[in-house]
């Protein structure tokens, strides 16, 4: 357990070297940092459905469905982002792009963890399911804000070799975004209402599309 604070604390520092030589933390070390930390907010997010009556199951599925959200959209990312940086002419340096992407998923994740307590405190505030999806929403939109700083510190290296590299950077956030939205969608139930039946899959979750419902929630929150 020692060894992941400060595996983590390596994230947040920006302590991982880009050289593969002497790296301070390996993909192994941070994919379990992305289990261990989106899981435990998973786990906090999930009890929103507890705390309505909802079986405990509800916590133990969005404990596994916060990593799966996280290294779910870096896998159906990571190829597309590949071909980009070939077709740029960058496609030595995708070793070093591949850590520093997957160093940001470990740092979205450290982030939602932190922010775990303060997603229980607002659950005591407010029983609304609407809100409470909205809120979540923006705890996941501040941590990865949070992140981007690890890996604009990762990205320094490659830009101060290729100045392509910032160009690329932004044109992974906007397939990020894109991606994550619809696979939070694909993943739900996330919270567990209390007014439905518990199930790892919603029965529409193939049928329609996020960003429809990404507008519904905002209308519900802020009206």
């Amino acid at each position: 357990m020692n060894s992941l604070w400060i595996h983590a604390d390596h994230v947040l520092r920006a302590r991982y070297q880009n050289d593969i030589g002497d790296s301070a933390l390996r993909w192994p070390q941070l994919l379990v940092i992305v289990g261990v930390c989106g899981g435990g907010y998973g786990a906090m997010m999930g009890m929103f459905g507890a705390v309505g009556g909802a079986p405990s199951w509800q916590m133990i599925f969005a404990a596994m469905k916060v990593p799966l959200l996280l290294l779910g959209t870096f896998a159906v990312s990571i190829p597309s982002f590949f071909v980009m940086n070939t077709l740029a002419g960058v496609r030595r340096d995708f070793g070093e792009v591949w850590r520093a992407l997957l160093m940001t998923q470990a740092g979205v994740a450290i982030c939602l963890a932190s922010l775990g307590p303060i997603t229980l405190l607002w659950y005591c505030s407010s029983a609304n399911y609407a809100v409470a999806v909205g809120f979540n929403g923006g705890m996941f939109l501040i941590a990865s804000i949070c992140a981007q700083s690890i890996m604009r510190g990762q990205y320094r290296r490659l830009i101060s070799r290729n100045k392509r590299h910032w160009k690329l950077m932004y044109v992974w956030w906007i397939t990020y975004a894109v991606v994550a939205i619809q696979m939070a969608w694909l993943l739900r139930p996330l919270l567990g209402n209390p007014h439905a039946a518990v199930r790892f899959f919603r029965a529409d979750a193939f049928q329609q599309n996020a960003y429809e419902a990404v507008i519904r929630i905002i209308r519900a929150t802020l009206w």
